[in-house]
């Protein structure tokens, strides 16, 4: 598009929004074009749409202006799918943040929720507290601001053994057909009118009945299969995976091909639970422990995490000022601590001065009493393997009863952790995500990147620890070894030496984890960082034949019509 092509489109998006919420200065866009962890290019605008049917106003003046269209919610994601990848794009990029589309309903009671593109985890978290259910995901993503529909289209996992990965196949979204029309789908189960702007007009106003809601049993709000799915333990295939194509539909898994408007999802029963800490420097001990509890249980665990004691000692010390953050002031207050620090690091960078708030944190970390509780400390010098179990109070005795007869025999241990201990076992559990990240910004001295894998094992792999040749242990300076040990999805982070080759790295994990039968990524999703495997890269463009949503994503073409 010409400059002034690109002029008259900013002028017509200002009409729409404001001229307060169309971005152009690099300052500005920062926070919106560039990753978490991996992405980041130039950008025409970040456009931020305060209503429903601005956000179809704005849709449709990109499509007549023949620009690209990136949709963003939290920026959170850790592969790069929802910014600009570098400037080879043919044509001008415009970025549509949904943050001021903040919007939770509670339907059926509160069995269900709709929830706008705004809406972020937390919000839904604590909108369900009241009535003692839960959303998907809890202390993962929730904690740095992450959003529902940001979830769903990435087929996200997290921590709770029986949910699966975020799914739904119910949602309102508008799709660019292959005739290049813009057209506004409604598969939300909810009787919204005909007209585009007056469907979104009552939706954002909560202006329906019980009477116009369809409970359809034929289309889920949920993976309603994944329970017995990951119960299949002598399964040769991995348990959940973002490229499964029994769970791509519509939004679930369209990462970004899609431009969502609302998405409709089942919530879930709070549950009175007991956490068990186990250890051991037998793997079979944990293999043992996963298989026994998926299938004999009264019900399935509700979590099963996996700690190495490597991953252990660097969340101890790196994820530290994480740990306190949430332990002191609660979940709620994180994603606003995280915008800050983001603020602060993009005033330093100005100046050519990387990594300034992590160095002082970690700083003020190191001066403060050691923060885990004498008993993981304790079981963290004396074993390896860490296993921390979430279970229902209903299957506490079983689990303790085999818990018991098992590690009678056997060099491991385990304890029953009080309310507090379990708590911040699991808050730990989370600090560790964001250890590896913080090791990298403090030692940039010593460190050339940070190669992160997702990864999903075959249910009946007992070989899951990883053994790796000199040629590419000799490359690392550590590695993390931690994630989701009942569903066999585990995330490893992996510290390059200064002067190693990270892409390379990261293709030789990948040629080993293909002789493995894994899958990956997990539950992060391609990005720009993975390849999308055929299935993944047709649902693509099945939902996006003219390739003007996110082109690119999972490495795939970015020209027009696919080229």
């Amino acid at each position: 598009m010409s400059a002034r092509g690109d002029a008259v489109l900013l002028d017509t998006l200002r009409g729409i929004v404001g001229r307060r919420h169309v971005l152009t200065d690099d300052k500005r866009t920062r926070r919106f074009r560039k990753g978490q962890r991996f992405g980041e290019g130039p950008v025409l605008a970040v456009v931020q749409p305060g209503t429903l049917v601005e956000q179809w106003r704005v849709l449709q003046a990109a499509v007549a202006a023949d620009v690209i269209v990136i949709m963003q919610a939290a920026n959170t994601g850790l592969t790069g799918g929802s910014t600009p990848d570098g400037e080879d794009y043919e044509r001008p990029v415009l970025l549509i943040s949904t943050l001021r589309l903040t919007g939770v309903q509670l339907i059926n009671d509160g069995a269900q929720v709709v929830c706008l593109p705004g809406a972020t985890l937390d919000a839904l978290e604590r909108a369900l507290a009241p009535l003692g259910r839960e959303p998907h995901s809890v202390i993962g993503s929730s904690c740095i601001g992450a959003s529902v529909l940001g979830g769903v289209c990435n087929n996200s996992g997290g921590a709770l053994v029986r949910r699966g990965p975020a799914y739904t196949e119910l949602a309102l979204y508008a799709q660019l057909g292959a005739d290049g029309v813009l057209r506004l789908v409604n598969h939300l189960g909810i009787a919204l009118g005909e007209d585009p702007e007056d469907m979104l007009t009552r939706l954002q106003a909560g202006c329906y009945t019980a009477a116009d809601i369809v409970n359809d049993p034929t289309r889920a709000a949920s993976d309603h299969t994944y329970a017995a799915h990951v119960r299949q333990v002598d399964a040769a295939t991995p348990a959940r995976f973002n490229a499964d194509p029994t769970r791509l539909h519509d939004a679930s898994g369209s990462a970004g091909r899609l431009a969502l408007f609302a998405v409709r999802l089942d919530t879930f029963p709070k549950e009175d639970t007991v956490v068990f800490y186990v250890g051991s420097n037998a793997p079979d001990d944990l293999t043992a422990v996963r298989r026994h509890l998926l299938t004999a249980l009264p019900s399935l665990p509700v979590a099963g995490e996996y700690i190495h004691r490597d991953a252990y000692d660097i969340g101890e010390r790196y994820g530290k000022d994480t740990f306190l953050l949430i332990d002191r002031l609660g979940t709620a207050r994180v994603p606003r601590a995280f915008a800050l620090k983001s603020r602060v690091d993009a005033c330093f960078e100005r100046l050519g001065l990387h990594g300034v708030s992590d160095r002082a944190l970690q700083r003020l970390a190191g001066l403060l009493p050691p923060h885990l509780p004498r008993r993981m400390s304790e079981f963290r010098a004396r074993f390896e393997h860490h296993l921390l179990i979430r279970v229902a109070r209903d299957s506490a005795e079983a689990t303790a009863s085999f818990l018991r007869a098992y590690f009678a025999t056997r060099e491991g241990d385990w304890f029953q952790c009080d309310v507090e201990e379990g708590r911040k076992a699991f808050l730990h559990r989370f600090a560790i995500a964001g250890a590896a990240i913080r090791y990298r910004q403090v030692h940039r001295d010593r460190v050339e990147d940070i190669v992160a894998l997702d990864i999903a094992l075959r249910r009946d792999d007992r070989d899951w620890v990883e053994t790796l040749p000199a040629d590419l242990d000799d490359q690392l300076i550590a590695k993390l070894y931690y994630g989701h040990f009942f569903c066999h999805v585990f995330h490893q982070d992996y510290i390059a030496r200064k002067g190693s080759d990270p892409l390379a790295i990261e293709h030789a994990m990948w040629k080993r984890l293909d002789a493995r039968g894994a899958e990956y990524p997990a539950e992060h999703n391609v990005g720009h960082l993975y390849r999308a495997k055929p299935a993944l890269a047709a649902f693509y463009r099945q939902l996006d034949p003219t390739n003007r949503f996110n082109p690119g994503i999972g490495q795939t073409p970015r020209g027009r019509g696919w080229m």
